[in-house]
């Protein structure tokens, strides 16, 4: 006896939402956010080191915010860019960027 599942899978749930046109494009961008992720965990305490901040406090997180998370937008479109997906991740920043600028601007 075999039970009939219609629910969509994860993946297809992701292509839909993402608006992709393949399972093909979701797994690059999944092997993309990745690799951002393993790339700014390896530059994180380096970058941080240069600026002789110690690990924990303040410091370390305001210079976290202003230095590495930027890099991590630049990294995104990189490695986009390797694997075929910049298109994708060139449209999120600037979905970004445009809620980024929403908060600052005034309201009529």
């Amino acid at each position: 006896m075999s039970v009939k599942n219609d629910k969509p899978g994860f993946l297809q749930r992701l292509q839909t939402k993402w608006k992709l046109d393949s399972l093909l494009q979701v797994i690059l961008v999944l092997v993309v956010f990745a690799c951002t992720g393993f790339t700014i965990l390896f530059i994180k305490n380096p970058v941080l080191d240069f600026f002789g901040v110690e690990k924990g406090g303040f410091i370390n997180t305001f210079l976290y915010l202003l230095l590495v998370l930027p890099l991590y937008q630049i990294f995104l479109l990189i490695y986009g860019f390797i694997f075929g997906q910049f298109r994708f991740f060139w449209e999120k920043e600037k979905q970004i960027f445009r809620r980024i600028g929403g908060l600052f601007s005034r309201k009529k």
